[in-house]
């Protein structure tokens, strides 16, 4: 499943393919998603024009005029595809190499749009799903009302973490994850946050001292970032629009890497890998306390 980085490429891969944009038509192959798809509500955005895309946790938000927005969940296999006036397809998600045969069988969903342009969304196992909303609807969205402060925003800070966990008694590596707390993070990002701040994933939130949560705090968005700048993790060959692939997975310290020498320096530990409300997490025993 994309975690925030990969989102946000996405949506920046997107950004200036669709700008302006106006929907002519929508044809929806297969509406049985997560949730099925309101035909009478997805086909008002015909005449629309796409104002802007911006990401919520792991959701991408796109804003059309009228004040519609279109709130999209990419699930395990979800992505769009774009294609322009050329007729070039580009990929923009997470999947195999483009593959015309095997991918129209799994287009879920067609946007026709202006200056012939297609967005395609696609997704083989159909667990993400595409919803309407009124734009002064959206914050009351069950998806979205209950999220916690983006990683990267001002909001969350050291105040904020540390009233969040006051009188609570959950491992770090589980609250992380917790959308409530804060928005986006998932498996792969939290593993390697919590080997640079020298913490160990089944550590008590009660027993962290300050500094070790300003050090949490600080790798969040540090990690992020980085992962952002380097176009995500292709763990299933993701790539933007401009073909680029992402390529933070060669920076993995701990992630997927059992039995590897831990990389601090004259730290002679191998990974560890157990699993902690059953998602596999890997750590140094030496360097993470």
């Amino acid at each position: 499943m994309p975690e925030l980085p990969e989102v946000e490429v996405v949506k920046k891969s997107l950004i200036n393919k669709t700008q302006n944009l106006i929907v002519k038509a929508v044809k929806i192959n297969d509406g049985r998603l997560r949730y099925k798809i309101d035909t009478n509500k997805i086909k008002k955005i015909i005449g629309l024009k796409f104002k802007k895309i911006s990401r919520r946790s792991k959701y991408l938000l796109f804003f059309f005029d009228k004040d519609v927005v279109m709130l999209v969940h990419l699930g395990m296999t979800g992505k769009f595809f774009f294609i322009d006036r050329k007729k070039t397809k580009f990929k923009t998600s997470f999947y195999y190499e483009i593959d015309e045969d095997k991918d129209k069988k799994h287009d879920r969903i067609i946007f026709n749009l202006s200056n012939n342009q297609k967005l395609i969304y696609n997704d083989v196992r159909k667990f993400g799903f595409i919803k309407l909303y009124n734009k002064s609807d959206l914050d009351k969205s069950s998806h979205i009302k209950k999220l916690g402060p983006e990683p990267l925003d001002d909001e969350f800070n050291f105040f904020y973490f540390r009233r969040y966990i006051l009188g609570r008694n959950r491992n770090i590596k589980d609250i992380l994850m917790d959308q409530k707390f804060v928005a986006g993070l998932g498996n792969i990002y939290v593993n390697e946050i919590l080997f640079f701040s020298g913490v160990k994933p089944s550590r008590k939130i009660q027993n962290l001292n300050n500094a070790e949560i300003k050090k949490i705090i600080k790798y969040t968005k540090k990690i992020l970032i980085r992962a952002i700048n380097l176009g995500g993790s292709s763990i299933k060959n993701f790539s933007s629009t401009s073909g680029k692939r992402g390529s933070y997975q060669q920076h993995f310290s701990v992630y997927g890497k059992i039995g590897e020498n831990c990389t601090v320096k004259n730290c002679k530990e191998r990974i560890i890998k157990i699993f902690l409300s059953n998602r596999a997490t890997f750590y140094c025993n030496k360097c993470q306390k």
